[in-house]
């Protein structure tokens, strides 16, 4: 009865992983680390790092831009103008 507790312990361990893999984007900023949730579920781009120099080539994909991620980053003072 023990290992079958121990079991279904860590079996909801690995499903929450999962849940919050498929729903949440896990963006590294200079500031920390921030979440932002997914549009479409997907296992694509779950963490970014979008320290330093990294964090221009981060607002070229569509799926960060689409949850909101210059939202997120303008917050922090950091802004991309077209000239």
């Amino acid at each position: 009865m023990k290992t079958l507790l121990i079991i279904v312990i860590f079996l909801a361990i690995i499903a929450s992983g999962a849940y919050g893999a498929f729903t949440y984007h896990i963006i590294r900023t200079d500031n920390g680390i921030e979440t932002l949730r997914k549009v479409r579920p997907s296992l694509e781009y779950t963490y970014v790092d979008a320290r330093g120099a990294r964090k221009y080539k981060v607002f070229l994909i569509p799926e960060l831009a689409e949850a909101g991620l210059r939202d997120l980053l303008r917050d922090q003072g950091i802004v991309i103008e077209r000239q």
